[in-house]
């Protein structure tokens, strides 16, 4: 099982720098991929939890290809119908190319009703924009000669009964994000029996947890996944592995603006987990 990481592309204390340096940190302890979110329009909606500057996932990722050599680079999550398909197909192929084949394209469908506004996008529309998306995304990257995809694996997001739908028609990996620990469980199983009934195949797992290191263990109902000791969090992760998760993304952003002032915590939280983490039966 692999790890990545979703690196705070956003808020006052967010710039160039300080995103070079969360790319270097990442790849520097190891992890395996970096993610970045996506937000277009910084309404009100969006301010309220990812204030500016806001920086666009693929612009982003582009410059950070340029200053890493391995860490795979993706999206979590790209909001679908926020661009022209043939656009988000171009860019993320072009995006692909330019880094050796290191790209991972995540999507889903997006929470902010004042941005989809702005964008003049309809919100009631979001899940079947998303899924034409994907469908046309697909259908031009078939043309290997002209937009070079070379299998750029398509992560689906999204919690709920649509989302791990949507993963199953048109994923290579369901994207769950942020959920309580064991919530999980059940909805692997949900998931192979989405998949036995529209006669496909079972979508990798590929889930984002927060990542929340506390000195002492978290002992209140409704904990979520990868919050707690280094012992509940390699705990969490270890029985991610043993639910078949291929890649397990950490998020360390707590929700607080003030927190992209000081990445070094997040940092450090990175580099205890990256320290302790030992799959069972692994030397």
């Amino acid at each position: 099982m692999r790890l990545g990481v979703n690196v705070l592309n956003f808020g006052p204390g967010t710039d160039p720098g300080v995103l070079r340096q969360w790319a270097r940190t990442v790849e520097g302890l190891g992890f395996d991929l970096l993610m970045v979110s996506d937000h277009v329009a910084v309404t009100p909606d969006v301010a309220a939890q990812y204030p500016a500057p806001f920086f666009e996932p693929f612009t982003t990722l582009s410059w950070l290809a340029g200053v890493t050599d391995r860490v795979r680079l993706g999206t979590t999550v790209l909001v679908a119908p926020y661009r022209h398909p043939l656009l988000t197909a171009r860019m993320a192929a072009n995006l692909n190319d330019l880094s050796g084949g290191r790209f991972v394209l995540g999507v889903g469908v997006g929470w902010a009703r004042q941005e989809y506004q702005a964008l003049g996008v309809p919100f009631e529309r979001r899940g079947a924009l998303t899924d034409d998306m994907l469908r046309v995304v697909r259908e031009a990257w078939a043309n290997e000669s002209d937009y070079r995809a070379r299998d750029i694996p398509v992560w689906v997001g999204g919690n709920s009964a649509a989302g791990r739908r949507r993963a199953v028609r048109f994923g290579d990996a369901w994207h769950p994000l942020r959920f309580e620990s064991g919530w999980l469980h059940g909805s692997v199983d949900r998931l192979k029996a989405d998949a036995d009934a529209m006669g496909r195949p079972v979508p990798a797992l590929a889930p984002r947890i927060v990542l929340r290191l506390t000195d002492a263990p978290l002992t209140a109902p409704g904990r979520l996944a990868g919050e707690g000791s280094i012992e509940q969090i390699t705990g969490d992760l270890e029985e991610l592995r043993l639910l078949g998760s291929d890649t397990v993304v950490l998020d360390p952003f707590g929700g607080d603006p003030a927190e992209t002032h000081h990445p070094e915590r997040a940092w450090q939280a990175l580099a205890a987990v990256a320290a302790h983490w030992n799959p069972r039966g692994t030397p």
